[in-house]
């Protein structure tokens, strides 16, 4: 018989030496100085929220939120969440999720934000598609620049995430119909066999002159780091164009809620944009 597959814990951090394993598994993720506790603590006692993930009594991954406050709404903020590296795969982070969703609600928030890189359609099809997030706010360069492994070189252009706990859209997006449709943007392979974005300004212009185009699938790249390990230009050039593609989609009402996956042997996945007429949440960004 298989052995069991070990159980996942998921509790509130509130101490000191809770933090203090925090900083140790930051350490090991990332390799950067982590959160100082005096953030952390603080911010646990004003409405912030740190989650960790425990196996056999050992942190493995966790979460860490803080209050936020925006054009008359409140939310929380969810800065960062990490997974031991031994322990990634395996759902933790999902689990977490789901976990803080809950937490927050207890807290009495109504939706959760937090950024990711629009290129990573890994990220992607994990926020929006599997959470059921959604996103209307592009950040340029939201980070400034930055060191390590993952971002090294490039502007760190972010989504800016958001997850409303109790809307009806967001409650019944896994309905939507996404249409069996070509994107209208064009790719190229290279003789690297990476794919290029093409003529991106003009295909924009194409679209919005046409005011009846309710749904468009933008591409990225399905395995983004890969494609910056073997062609760094080629890296900048997908964030320069993804970022006039989706800047403008964006200030144009077309919101994003979906990454739709393709074959393994394909090398772009699609984000689904839709008019934002179908979102019933405010704006707050």
């Amino acid at each position: 018989m298989p052995a069991e597959p070990p159980q996942i814990i998921i509790q509130e951090l509130t101490t000191y030496s809770e933090l203090m394993d925090v900083q140790r598994l930051e350490n090991l993720i990332w390799n950067e100085p982590p959160i100082p506790l005096h953030q952390t603590f603080t911010s646990i006692q004003n409405g912030g929220l740190i989650l960790g993930a425990y196996i056999n009594e050992t942190l493995v991954g966790f979460s860490y939120g803080f209050a936020g406050f925006k054009n008359g709404k409140s939310y929380l903020c969810s800065h960062i969440l990490g997974i031991h590296p031994e322990h990634q795969e395996k759902g933790i982070g999902a689990h977490l999720k789901e976990v803080q969703r809950q937490k927050s609600l207890e807290l009495g928030y109504s939706m959760m934000t937090w950024t990711y890189d629009p290129l990573e359609s890994r990220n992607g099809y994990f926020n929006l598609s599997k959470l059921h997030a959604i996103c209307r706010t592009y950040v340029e360069n939201c980070y400034g620049d930055m060191m390590d492994a993952l971002n090294s070189g490039l502007p760190s252009d972010r989504f800016k995430v958001e997850w409303w706990f109790n809307s009806p859209f967001i409650e019944e997006k896994q309905q939507i119909d996404v249409r069996n449709e070509k994107s209208p943007f064009q790719i190229e392979i290279t003789e690297k066999g990476l794919p290029k974005l093409m003529d991106v300004t003009s295909t924009l212009e194409r679209i919005l002159k046409n005011r009846t185009i309710e749904q468009i699938l933008v591409p990225v790249p399905i395995n983004f780091q890969q494609l910056k390990k073997e062609d760094f230009e080629l890296a900048l050039d997908w964030r320069l164009k993804s970022r006039e593609i989706l800047q403008t989609l964006f200030d144009n009402g077309y919101v994003a809620v979906a990454m739709k996956k393709k074959k393994k042997e394909n090398v772009v996945n699609d984000y689904v944009l839709v008019k934002e007429d179908l979102i019933q949440e405010p704006r707050v960004f």
